[in-house]
């Protein structure tokens, strides 16, 4: 339980600056330690105490966790975790991964600026640089009806840490040649802003530029390497991602349709 006087008092001791948008970030509520942004936004909701835009972050987070229930690794105060609140009423239940992909375009619009044409979007939910694993995204729905009410948007990149348990993990310091190591609040403005102007060309109905440069940055597109589905190793070509988010391999002559959890890269 995280009370709205405790929330209220954390509330931009170190995140001061507010980015240059209109709805992403312009209430920022800082914790200095929680279990994961995501529970703490949802609570938040669930009390009427959140609303579109609301940006929850933390130094420390104790329990986060990634796509298939992973834990994400992440040092206190070297990395940027946090989750935002969106209200994307004007999506069907059936229509969430556009979400997806507005959200992971943002993202690699910012780490693209580091990382130029090494930066990709590993399906569903990863960011990579060449082929370690450098940032992940949890979103999280509540539907009323056949619409989304609100999402609860998990995001986890690797900023300053240089050391990492998992060998396929990495961070923007250890992939460019920066002097010195990157002002977290600096790198959340910045991402926000990029953030914000994916999710307002979905709102607008540009869902055509966006699946084009999805495509364009997703990792493996369009050329053959190794999956494993049920038990059983095959190689293929990743062709496209469906309108739910099924993702569309070219293997053995033939075309197969995989969601989550049913096909896993070998890297």
């Amino acid at each position: 339980m995280y009370p709205a006087f405790f929330l209220t008092k954390c509330k931009n001791k170190l995140y001061n600056n507010q980015p240059k948008t209109l709805i992403l970030g312009q209430t920022i509520q800082y914790l200095p330690t929680c279990q994961s942004t995501n529970d703490v936004a949802s609570e938040l909701i669930l009390n009427g105490q959140a609303s579109e835009g609301l940006l929850v972050i933390t130094h420390h987070q104790t329990a986060g966790r990634g796509q298939r229930g992973n834990p994400w690794e992440a040092r206190p105060g070297e990395n940027l975790t946090f989750s935002l609140v969106l209200q994307p009423s004007f999506l069907q239940a059936s229509e969430q991964f556009w979400l997806n992909i507005a959200i992971s375009l943002g993202i690699s619009d910012w780490l693209v600026t580091h990382l130029h044409e090494r930066m990709r979007i590993k399906w569903p939910n990863d960011l990579y640089v060449d082929n370690r694993k450098i940032g992940g995204i949890l979103i999280e729905n509540t539907l009323q009806g056949y619409s989304i009410a609100w999402s609860v948007v998990g995001i986890g990149i690797n900023i300053n840490q240089t050391r990492f348990s998992h060998p396929n993990a990495t961070s923007l310091l250890n992939e460019t040649p920066n002097d010195g190591e990157f002002v977290l609040e600096n790198s959340l403005n910045s991402i926000a802003e990029a953030l914000e102007k994916r999710y307002l060309a979905l709102r607008s109905g540009r869902r055509d530029v966006l699946k084009a440069e999805y495509l364009q940055r997703l990792f493996r597109y369009q050329e053959e390497a190794e999956y494993v589905s049920d038990g059983e190793r095959f190689r293929g070509s990743i062709v496209g991602v469906g309108e739910t988010g099924l993702l569309a391999i070219e293997t053995a002559g033939r075309l197969r349709y995989f969601g989550f959890k049913e096909v896993e890269f070998v890297i």
